[in-house]
């Protein structure tokens, strides 16, 4: 049993467990998610904290950047890349197929110029998003298509891309704080 089936059998073990304790205790099953970002004095870099961890995101040197972190739309690719995996973890483990090894790869275009003159039908946003689970496994290619198939239906970020929602924004204006001079 190589690292990865070990590790799946420990993910069906804790997946059945919480799937368990969610049943029973459906109040507690919705959670709250936050993270805050702030823009840093002197480089524009973006300080990303979730929960007790940080990451920094940046642009590149054409861009005004430093170099000192990826960007906003490569995140968002990389965001969607750790789901992929996370999911096919969990549904191997819960559908009981056996991995040898997982990799995902996610691809997109970015243009610099859309929705400028002449750019007007390009989405201003990563588009053309496409992505690859490279799959080592004695399993049939009949049972990675039933992963699969799994997989597409319960990736949260996934489907958050493939089917949109509203999301709503407010601005709280504060004024500076004044300095106090000795």
């Amino acid at each position: 049993m190589s690292n990865l089936n070990e590790y799946l059998f420990q993910k069906r073990e804790a997946g059945l467990k919480l799937k368990e304790y969610n049943e029973k205790h459906p109040e507690n099953a919705v959670g709250s998610l936050k993270a805050k970002v702030k823009a840093k004095g002197r480089s524009g870099v973006r300080e990303i904290r979730i929960r007790d961890f940080q990451i920094i995101s940046d642009s590149p040197e054409n861009f005004a950047g430093y170099e000192l972190g990826p960007s906003s739309p490569e995140l968002q690719l990389g965001v969607v890349g750790s789901c992929l995996t996370h999911i096919t973890l969990i549904q191997a483990s819960l559908l009981q197929i056996s991995l040898d090894s997982l990799e995902v790869e996610v691809t997109g275009e970015h243009h610099n110029l859309a929705g400028k003159k002449g750019f007007e039908d390009i989405p201003i946003y990563p588009h053309n998003i496409r992505y690859k689970l490279f799959i080592e496994s004695e399993e049939t290619p009949d049972t990675l298509e039933k992963l699969h198939k799994a997989v597409e239906e319960v990736c949260p970020i996934l489907n958050l891309l493939k089917n949109p929602q509203q999301i709503e924004g407010e601005v709280i204006h504060t004024q500076p704080k004044e300095e106090i001079q000795f």
